[in-house]
């Protein structure tokens, strides 16, 4: 499985570029970590590997969450999952001024959420 690693230079903390190292008739080209900016090199002699763990930031609610729903009235409107006939609906304003609203709905029974207009 091939993989990109992104490498800095200690000197001067610019990427480092790999390069190919001619060598010699009897050896195997090697592989070389230069810098552009400063002279440092590095022969890559065995693999190199750094794993660094991702942490996923909390995604945020754009419609404000479980609490955006506390206030809201019900209508009848079939949910596209369940088809349950009643579901809590808000109107947002999410495009310009002169375009009509979205209204946002959510199913009474398994709370799924769906878009109108």
């Amino acid at each position: 499985r091939g993989s990109a690693m992104l490498t800095f230079c200690p000197s001067c903390a610019n990427m480092l570029l790999v390069t190919t190292n001619a060598a010699g008739a009897d050896a195997s080209p090697c592989l070389k970590l230069i810098c552009q900016t400063c002279p440092y090199a590095y022969d890559v002699t065995k693999t190199l590997r750094d794993d660094v763990p991702v942490t996923r930031k909390e995604v945020d609610d754009v419609l404000g969450g479980d609490d955006a729903w506390k206030n809201v009235d019900k209508t009848a409107a079939t949910c596209p999952k369940c088809d349950h006939g009643q579901a809590y609906f808000m109107q947002i304003q999410i495009r310009s001024a002169d375009e009509p609203m979205s209204t946002f709905f959510k199913c009474v029974k398994c709370g799924n959420q769906w878009r109108e207009g």
